[in-house]
């Protein structure tokens, strides 16, 4: 059975969305990221670069949230575009992945958990966040879904992120990118997603972010 490696956070989440979504069964491994599991050397085997998520496949490792969606869905066939929708598939997909997801997890960092407030920092990647979440709200300006009118495999890559986008750019932001909120709120009350939402509950996740976990999770600090 498929292995998800998994921690509650947005890129494992849009993983886990998909396996639910397209009935793959799976087995559940936690990650504890704030304990530094994701460092040790029975999972640095599965993904070298020591983040959530990855996969263990019957043997086939795949790391990364987009390679592994990418994967699954050529796999499985299911929720894929159509070959006419190939080339907006294949640009949403790596916009959210090399935009939404980097820019949104830097404004994080830099806003509520950088020892040094760095207004240069802070304002640069809240633009850059604000700025790839406008260019979603206005494709949803224009279809239902990121692809047009069927939901896709890039509505799944682009929940992961959705689920914080309020922490992101605030709860005032909603108001800004109602068109986000709309595709959030559907995806949410979807069964798949409910499972999901719920998987946090099946491990007591370390949820402190005491100096213990900052010294694992930025661990440049810890090096400076």
């Amino acid at each position: 059975m498929l292995k998800l490696y998994y921690h509650p956070s947005p890129n494992p989440a849009k993983v886990a969305l998909y396996l639910e979504e397209a009935a793959i069964p799976y087995e559940f491994v936690p990650v504890d990221t704030r304990k530094g599991e994701q460092l040790q050397p029975a999972f640095l085997a599965i993904n070298p670069n020591g983040k959530t998520p990855a996969i263990d496949d019957e043997g086939t490792r795949v790391f990364d949230s987009t390679a592994i969606l990418m994967y699954l869905g050529e796999k499985s066939g299911k929720f894929m575009p159509t070959a006419a929708q190939r080339g907006e598939y294949l640009s949403w997909m790596l916009f959210i992945s090399s935009g939404v997801g980097p820019y949104s997890g830097q404004a994080v960092h830099f806003k509520h958990h950088a020892a040094e407030k760095l207004t240069y920092a802070i304002n640069r990647y809240q633009f850059e966040a604000e700025r790839h979440w406008g260019i979603i709200n206005e494709q949803l300006g224009k279809h239902k879904y990121m692809l047009g009118e069927t939901y896709s495999i890039v509505d799944m890559n682009l929940w992961g992120w959705m689920r914080a986008a309020a922490y992101v750019l605030g709860e005032e932001a909603w108001g800004r990118i109602p068109n986000v909120k709309r595709l959030f709120d559907e995806i949410n009350a979807r069964p798949a997603a409910v499972k999901v939402n719920a998987l946090k509950d099946q491990h007591a996740f370390k949820t402190d972010m005491d100096q213990a976990a900052r010294d694992v999770m930025f661990r440049h600090a810890k090096a400076a």
